[in-house]
């Protein structure tokens, strides 16, 4: 932008600003911001009650086994409710349905219920972060909380007190925050609230006293405080008295969940040394006066309770019930004498127990309840409950049948890995932790799974085009080859010929053929052979063929032999074509090398449809933008705005047709940093043909899509988790309809679009470049036509504030005079104005000119002086614009330093050749050190504003400068 700017006459700029389209008409109303779209929903509504819904998540596979799964019915059915990303789930595992309540913009970060299991209540931390109350038995939410902490921390714990009628929180902020809500009277403000010193330590667990929902108690690994609430006067008063081993001169540990005795006047904290802490809570008489002081706690003695951690504690019926690091529960009484014991080889350590609201059925002859371990014995009669553990397994313990069943197991790890079988409907998720687990997602049925060795993390996985096997990446270096069917190896060993993460699987279309990428910017192939009767697996060769990252990893077809070819795209701006013929046993040979941008990296690519009579491929770049490029000779041949929906499109696919008929009417599936999208073929910047929602608020790793088209699925990295999504093209295609024909979706990407003052003026500078190439001073009768010369382009593109670079203004030649050389087999030297619009709003930068770019150029070539600026000297400035990237002539910068400086000497005109000549001495009006706002305010004439959005001149300003 540095140099391009300095090619530029002094103009000024006016863009629009984010992107809103509203369908008239149907009363259905839609923005798009170009900034950000950050909305969850993924509904339309018209007045009749019709919803468009493009993209409905119809399951959630893996949940958040760092926050507590509850047990909220289990009448007839065992209904649980758990966090998967930003979504709580309802899930009745007797009819295998989930329900989803939707509505937070970040990951849930903690959850509580109800004693009655009627009220659920869900928070999450990030920005605009929300508490939300819900209605379990209807999914509806009931009250939302906007603004609950200061600079959207997010909540870090919460508690719902034994009659639901309030709430309380604990911000995720360095200086927490208690707040109590009366969220049953719609409050949007907390009735008290209190800050809590640094010195107490991260609280992360709250609770309240179930006898009393003004007394509550937190705990941080290192301190316990005990908060009473004044409801009279809505103050917060507490009590945190600090333990240290000197207390009771012994090791305390750190403590891990608290909760009030069952006799209300002691407190207990469980220690992950196996230790219970006793306080008793002292409160003055309800008479007494405030001279007697207020309500605090003290310790009161340390139980060695049991050998192992202490991970859960909590309360049911009479009992103290504790889970540990082990996988034992135990069940105490008020003196804390052990009742019972139910130990479970298979338990991982204990996150989370929940019991039914139901309470246990009396015991008869009948039952099977297991007997207590008192002195006195008897049968030991408990409500069933659900266990949580820490690799990420939920169980259910009938107490009756003592039987303990397991409901399902997720991966422990990140899921980065997702693929779709080729012609069933199996969905293999593969996590960090080593797992891989097969789906059917049509039935919602978990099919078979292997875990491998520990240190063996799933980064990729691809099925080849038979579904017979699949390839499997791993984070170091290791690649298997499995049996679709079964998960086992394929061949005798894995291959090890990469040291780092493999994060690309691709096979070739015929299956002969196995491409894999990894960290360490390295392309290695595979090679399947037949021997002695049987196809084996055998590596071929590798090559580090790019210098930064590489981003997709693509098999495609020779149309003249249908033999595979091989593509590599990388951050290093490179798009490199394997000759895989003439490669051989360690020697990978390379068939030839494009640069695919100037600055923009590329993101991802896949094989454009054959919409058109010519074959394309299809790339994203950082800078939003969709590259066409030929797939034989690699020629840039469009670029066209892509999908803006506040990050860079990260992976797209092709979603398959099912008929024939669909053939001429493609669709994309896309993913950007949190959103998943769909964009309406052909591509050509029209922002009503794309839409997107958030689908893993922390970050999407990947996309996968159903043979059939008709599902689309993405994984959430960290949060464990993967969406499944319905997708409903008719939705798309008639919301689309509403947004306008030909060039009326265009106008609204303008600033007042057609009858704005910005079209106005581009209409002025057209035609007066048509009058600027016919000559300025000629006395010929003029001709005035609805086109300009495609030489005129760059000029007027610049007028209104579009400073392409020379290798853009290069693409944009070629993809005007290409444009119909497919179909007629002539070139184009003129363009339209409707046409020039175009090519316009989709070349052009998509926020415009910023001031972080200016500054991120003087970061890079600058150096800092003695007031700490990043300064580019005089000298050295008019060196680089002669010397570097698409360098000047001396001609040509003293010509744009005298329009932009108003050093033109009288007479001057902007002719093309009626510069030359004169000689300027603009070196005399530059600062011996030109800082970034200098450079944009002072000699490129920008108005500089926050978000710096230069206006746009006149067209008399503007007509000097073309």
């Amino acid at each position: 932008m540095l140099w391009s700017a300095a090619r530029a006459q002094s103009t000024e700029l006016c863009q629009p600003g984010p992107y809103k389209v509203t369908f008239s008409g149907f009363t259905v109303t839609r923005v798009q911001s170009a900034r950000c779209r950050s909305s969850g929903l993924d509904t339309l509504w018209c007045p009749a009650g019709l919803t468009f819904v493009f993209q409905t998540m119809t399951w959630k596979f893996g949940w958040n086994s760092s926050l507590p799964v509850y047990y909220i019915r289990d009448e007839n059915q065992q209904v649980l409710l758990y966090a998967s990303a930003h979504t709580a789930v309802i899930y009745s595992v007797s009819k295998n349905d989930q329900h989803h309540l939707q509505g937070h913009p970040n990951v849930i970060s903690c959850l509580c219920v109800s004693e009655d299991r009627r009220w659920i209540a869900t928070a999450d931390q990030g920005p605009n972060c929300l508490i939300i109350i819900w209605d379990s038995f209807t999914g509806i939410p009931v009250h939302t909380i906007f603004d609950s902490c200061p600079k959207d921390h997010g909540i870090r714990a919460i508690a719902m007190t034994h009659d639901a009628k309030y709430l309380a929180t604990i911000s995720d902020a360095e200086i927490q925050r208690v707040c109590i809500w009366r969220w049953t009277l719609a409050a949007e403000t907390p009735a008290c609230s209190l800050d809590l010193p640094e010195e107490y330590g991260f609280q992360n667990y709250l609770t309240f006293n179930p006898t009393n929902n003004k007394e509550l108690v937190s705990n941080s690994k290192t301190q316990v405080i005990y908060y009473l609430w004044h409801e009279e006067t809505d103050t917060l008063i507490h009590s945190a008295p600090l333990l240290t081993e000197k207390t009771f001169n012994k090791l305390v540990g750190k403590f891990s969940q608290s909760v009030f005795h069952l006799n209300s006047t002691q407190m207990l904290s469980a220690t992950m040394e196996g230790k219970l802490v006793v306080w008793d809570v002292c409160r003055p008489p309800p008479a007494a006066s405030a001279s007697l002081g207020l309500p605090y706690i003290k310790p009161c003695k340390l139980v060695h309770v049991q050998k192992e951690g202490i991970t859960v504690l909590t309360t049911v019926d009479s009992y103290i019930v504790t889970g540990d690091v082990k996988g034992n529960i135990k069940f105490y009484d008020h003196t804390l004498s052990l009742v019972s014991w139910q130990s479970h080889v298979q338990l991982s350590a204990i996150r989370s127990l929940s019991f039914s609201k139901t309470p246990a059925t009396p015991a008869t002859e009948k039952s099977n309840y297991p007997t207590n371990c008192m002195l006195k014995s008897g049968l030991f009669v408990i409500r069933n409950f659900i266990i949580g553990t820490s690799d990420a397994t939920v169980y259910h313990l009938k107490a009756d049948e003592t039987r303990l069943e397991k409901l399902f197991t997720e991966p422990k790890g990140a899921i980065c890995a997702i693929a779709c079988h080729p012609y069933q409907p199996l969905l293999a998720i593969g996590s960090f932790c080593g797992m891989i687990k097969v789906w059917d997602y049509e039935k919602k049925i978990y099919l078979f799974s292997r875990v491998f060795e520990k240190g063996l993390g799933v980064q990729s996985l691809t099925y080849n085009p038979e579904g017979a096997v699949l390839g499997a990446g791993f984070t170091e270096g290791t690649v298997y080859i499995l049996d679709a069917m079964s998960l086992q190896n394929e061949t005798p060993q894995p291959f090890k010929y990469s040291r780092t993460c493999v994060t690309h699987i691709s096979f070739s279309h015929d299956s002969k053929y196995m491409a894999t990428a990894d960290t360490n910017f390295t392309v290695a192939i595979y090679m399947r052979k037949v021997k002695d009767g049987h196809r084996v697996w055998e590596y071929l060769a590798r090559l580090r063929s790019h210098r930064k990252s590489i981003r997709s990893l693509l098999f495609g077809v020779h149309l003249d032999t249908n033999e595979p070819r091989l593509l590599s795209l990388g951050r290093d701006l490179l798009l490199i074509e394997y000759n895989l013929v003439k490669s051989y046993r360690d020697h990978l040979e390379v068939l030839d090398i494009h640069k695919t941008d100037q600055e923009n990296y590329p993101t991802c690519m896949i094989w454009y449809p054959p919409l058109t009579k010519e074959r394309f491929l299809l790339i994203c770049t950082s800078g939003y933008k969709v590259k066409l490029f030929n797939a034989t000779t690699k020629m840039c041949r469009k670029t066209l705005l892509g999908p803006v929906f506040g990050s860079p499109l990260e992976q797209i696919q092709l979603i398959p047709v099912r008929r024939a008929i669909e053939l001429q009417k493609r669709h994309l599936v896309f993913i950007n940093r949190d959103k998943v999208g769909l964009q309406i073929l052909p591509v050509d910047g029209n922002p009503h043909k794309t839409f997107a929602i958030v689908c893993h608020p922390s970050g999407v790793a990947g996309l996968a899509l159903s043979y059939d088209g008709r599902h689309a699925f993405t994984a959430g990295g960290w949060d464990r988790s993967v969406a499944q999504w319905e997708i409903n093209l008719r939705a798309l295609e008639a919301a689309v309809s509403l947004g306008g024909e030909d060039l009326t979706p265009f106008y609204s990407l303008v600033a007042g679009g057609r009858e704005g003052k910005f079209y106005r003026d581009l209409e002025d500078y057209f035609y007066y470049s048509q009058l600027r190439s016919q000559s300025i001073d000629t006395m010929e009768t003029r001709k005035v036509s609805e086109h300009i010369r495609l030489s005129e382009v760059p000029f007027v593109m610049r007028a209104v504030g579009f400073y392409p670079s020379e290798e853009k203004i290069e693409d944009i030649f070629n993809e005007i005079k290409f444009s119909e050389y497919v179909d007629s087999g002539r070139m184009i030297d003129k363009i339209n104005l409707p046409n020039f619009l175009k090519i316009y709003l989709n070349h052009r930068p998509p926020f415009g000119n910023t001031m972080d770019a200016v500054r991120r150029s003087f970061d890079i070539l600058g150096h800092t002086n003695s007031e700490g600026q990043k300064v580019i000297r005089k000298e050295d400035f008019l060196r680089l614009l002669l010397t570097k990237g698409e360098h000047m002539t001396e001609q040509e910068m003293s010509d744009c330093f005298a329009a932009l400086l108003g050093l033109q000497p009288e007479g001057w005109n902007s002719e093309p050749a009626a510069s030359g000549g004169s000689e300027i001495r603009f070196e005399e009006e530059l600062p011996d050190e030109i800082t970034a706002e200098i450079f944009a305010t002072e000699i490129l004439g920008f108005t500089v504003s926050p978000n710096f959005r230069p206006d746009l001149p006149t067209a008399g300003e503007a007509a000097g400068h073309v």
